[in-house]
């Protein structure tokens, strides 16, 4: 992550934020690894039970709607494919609840790079539930 996070150190200090900062992270590197993967279970797995999704034209409501979203795409439009992400800003709002803006992309196949019009900027609200850092909200619009 950029140096230009905002972080706020307590409670639990620095070196709980930036712990945090790290498991909320790796919950963008399992998503990721689930897309690559086209594994609409894992991906959702990492979204909380009520979790909600909202891209353009797109209202996901719950885990369950999630996973078979994300498993028809991996099937179609998105088979092949993998997400990236630049994290912008992290700043916890409470020590168990996150919110991350993101610039991501869909990269497909034969595609080093996303060409710079399908760039998003994206607001996740993350909290941890039981030690586990899970999506609560995802929202993205186009970066333009």
């Amino acid at each position: 992550m950029s140096a230009d996070l905002h972080e706020q150190a307590e409670p639990g200090g620095v070196a709980s934020a930036h712990d945090g900062e790290r498991a909320v992270l790796a919950v963008f590197d399992a998503t990721s690894g689930a897309w690559a993967d086209g594994d609409g279970a894992a991906f959702a797995g990492r979204y909380a039970e009520n979790a909600t999704v909202i891209l353009p034209g797109v209202h996901l409501r719950g885990r369950a709607d999630i996973q078979r979203s994300m498993g028809d795409a991996f099937a179609g439009p998105l088979k092949g494919s993998r997400r990236v992400h630049t994290p912008q800003s992290i700043r916890f709002v409470a020590e168990d609840v996150a919110v991350v803006v993101t610039r991501s992309a869909t990269v497909f196949p034969g595609e080093d790079t996303p060409p710079p019009g399908r760039w998003e900027l994206a607001t996740w609200t993350f909290a941890r539930r039981d030690g586990r850092w899970l999506v609560e909200t995802y929202h993205s619009c186009p970066a333009d």
